[in-house]
């Protein structure tokens, strides 16, 4: 029998008691309440939907709070450790290159990108009532203090940090320094957070005062490099050496968002244009199985993380940008394009069907791949389909049933689900990861109450940067 349903066995009176009823804990006294510890639930059938959307989002939750670095409080990158010298060396076992490395890599390996989702997953669970608002503060203020005295280059930090020292963790031998991308998910996830926890404390105002000190200090226009174009690294040793340009289309449009809304160091239009809208691979236009697909030099869209990392804060509902193009249509299109080639299935893998979709970036069962329908192994990662709950809510439901009733002794953990399977391949992940854990828990809350995007949305800078790259939307003041 699974451990997780040897658990769910011994405590299901108090899971069900904590699911059917708002008071469940009324006569318990407040502090035994905020202990702020999550229990570990299995599978508990004939749940409305409603109650299956708690039980996933909270325990995918505790992946970043019980999981958390105990000294930093960051997001670890993966709750597991893997062999690689460079991260590289893991990655690339998907395409048969060997591996011999002897180095542990997850131990201290902590994610910046991936702590920003786990902030904005904080903020989900403060609202629910999974944790107390000031355990939550505590463990941002943890974190924040940390990065405060940690490796970063002109206020952007690295990609991979050790949660220990604060010391970079290369990603190979050019990549160790700063990484934009990374750094716009970390400072999104703050910037809500400075929205939330806006009451007039102490612990709440040092918190605040934190957030703004890196937020100001980060140096967009750095990675211009004097060009008209972004660039996502660099380093000391190395400056821009990687030269590698944030073109579009992919998952990086928040990192224009964020570098436009800088109030001390943003970039201009010009670099927008010349990077990210005016790239040979921005516009599509195609139409597969009858859908058209706006944005992306992908065949059928490539993976669906595109679509769900910059709009955990970014909403895309009435998103419209100064070539017409309409958000809702590209990240809903895109990730129904997903959907119908994982029906149609070309290849025949086991499992692929209405109630298993979802192709997207995650651990293969040989490596980590950036799965989608050029790139298809036959691996199914969870976090596809469910953090396309705010674009495919029925579809996403059927999903998150499947998974979590027929598929739930093999993938459901005490983290929620897994990073990825396959039954073609009988695997099942063990790992999983902060960037696929994380939209899981803000998206659905997105797709519930629009918590996320509310309060990103409302930032004056935010709104500010998003009018200066010419979008439309109805969160901006005129």
């Amino acid at each position: 029998m699974n451990h997780i349903l040897k658990k769910s066995i011994i405590m299901s009176g108090l899971i069900i008691m904590m699911i059917t009823s708002a008071n469940a804990q009324k006569d318990v006294p407040k502090e035994e309440v905020l202990k702020n510890s999550i229990p570990v639930v299995g599978i508990i059938h004939n749940l409305s939907d409603s109650a299956l959307l708690d039980i996933v989002q909270r325990q995918t939750f505790r992946f970043f709070w019980e999981g958390a670095h105990p000294v930093s409080g960051m997001a670890l990158e993966r709750s597991d450790t893997v062999l690689a010298e460079h991260y590289w060396d893991y990655i690339n076992e998907a395409w048969d290159e060997p591996n011999f490395s002897k180095t542990e890599f997850g131990p201290d390996a902590c994610a910046v990108g991936g702590t920003g989702f786990g902030i904005m997953s904080t903020i989900v669970a403060v609202e629910r009532g999974w944790i107390g608002r000031d355990a939550a503060v505590k463990r941002l203020v943890q974190i924040a203090d940390f990065l405060i005295n940690a490796d970063c280059y002109h206020g952007v930090y690295p990609h991979f940090m050790n949660g220990r020292t604060g010391k970079t963790i290369k990603f190979d031998r050019l990549d160790d320094g700063a990484d934009l991308v990374e750094t716009s998910y970390l400072l999104m996830g703050f910037l809500c957070a400075r929205e939330y926890f806006n009451a007039d404390i102490p612990i709440e105002v040092y918190l605040r005062k934190r957030i703004t000190q890196m937020w100001n200090a980060a140096n967009w226009n750095w990675h211009t490099n004097g060009q008209a174009k972004l660039f996502w690294h660099w380093s000391p040793n190395n400056g821009f050496d990687m030269n590698f340009p944030v073109w579009g289309w992919n998952e990086c449009l928040i990192t224009y968002v964020m570098a436009a809304s800088s109030p001390y160091h943003a970039i201009s239009k010009e670099v927008y244009d010349g990077t990210w809208a005016g790239s040979g691979g921005f516009l599509n236009g195609k139409s597969y199985y009858g859908i058209k697909l706006p944005l992306g030099n992908y065949d059928f869209g490539g993976p669906l993380f595109f679509e769900q990392y910059t709009f955990t804060g970014i909403d895309p509902n009435g998103l419209v940008d100064s070539l017409g193009i309409d958000y809702f249509e590209q990240v809903r299109n895109h990730t129904l394009i997903n959907r119908e080639y994982c029906i149609e299935n070309p290849k025949n893998y086991k499992g692929y069907g209405e109630n298993c979709w979802g192709l997207t970036a995650g651990d293969s069962y040989k490596g980590y791949v950036a799965h989608c329908p050029d790139t298809d192994f036959g691996v199914i990662q969870p976090t596809a389909a469910l953090s396309s709950f705010p674009y495919t809510p029925e579809y996403s439901m059927l999903v998150l049933k499947h998974f979590y009733y027929d598929l739930g002794d093999k993938i459901w953990s005490d983290y929620g689900f897994v990073d990825g399977f396959s039954e073609s391949h009988n695997w099942y992940a063990k790992s999983h990861l902060a960037i696929d854990q994380g939209p899981i828990v803000v998206m659905i809350e997105n797709y519930r109450t629009g918590l996320l995007w509310k309060l990103f949305m409302q930032i004056p800078d935010v709104q500010n940067g998003l009018k200066k790259l010419g979008f439309q939307s109805p969160w901006i003041k005129k």
